[in-house]
């Protein structure tokens, strides 16, 4: 991809307003993403925007499910930077995404974590269309790095080239 050309991936976002930010470097002993097999792992991506954290705090007590919601769309921005630095700035040799985990940090008796996940999985969906189509979990956990609401990872399938 050349550099005055961009991504149908992030004009779809552009669309929407919204912007792909730079790909964070780990926090600790790991690598942001991995690629096996033509699989690329992308670890666990939080609400990271311009160079802070947003909606930290417990969903179903501080934060509100339209909240965790947003904050599920930040961290999928944050995770689709880590897909375009490890495909060397190409999002077009995503094949599909493949698997999406989402942790949300919440309540004891909640119960619509799916509805806070969406947030994740319908960016997926809006911008690689069919592409985007992927299986998923979303799970309540009682705390996450950074007092952060929710932490997503993904897998994806990638092409040494260019797809469609």
């Amino acid at each position: 991809m050349t550099e005055d050309k961009k991504s149908i991936v992030e004009l779809k976002l552009a669309e929407m307003g919204l912007r792909l930010p730079p790909a964070l470097p780990a926090r600790g002993s790991y690598e942001p993403w991995s690629v096996a097999r033509g699989l690329l792992l992308v670890s666990g991506q939080g609400p990271f925007r311009d160079g802070a954290f947003v909606h930290n705090g417990v969903i179903g007590r501080d934060i509100s499910v339209a909240q965790g919601y947003e904050a599920a769309q930040i961290a999928a921005l944050n995770l689709i930077a880590q897909v375009k630095a490890a495909c060397d700035g190409d999002l077009g040799r995503v094949v599909r995404a493949v698997k999406l985990l989402g942790f949300v940090r919440s309540v004891e008796h909640f119960t619509e974590h799916p509805a806070v996940i969406d947030g994740a999985s319908d960016l997926l969906l809006k911008v690689f269309g069919t592409c985007g189509k992927h299986s998923r979990s979303a799970v309540g956990v009682a705390s996450l790095p950074f007092g952060i609401c929710v932490e997503i990872e993904a897998i994806f399938e990638i092409s040494g080239r260019p797809v469609g």
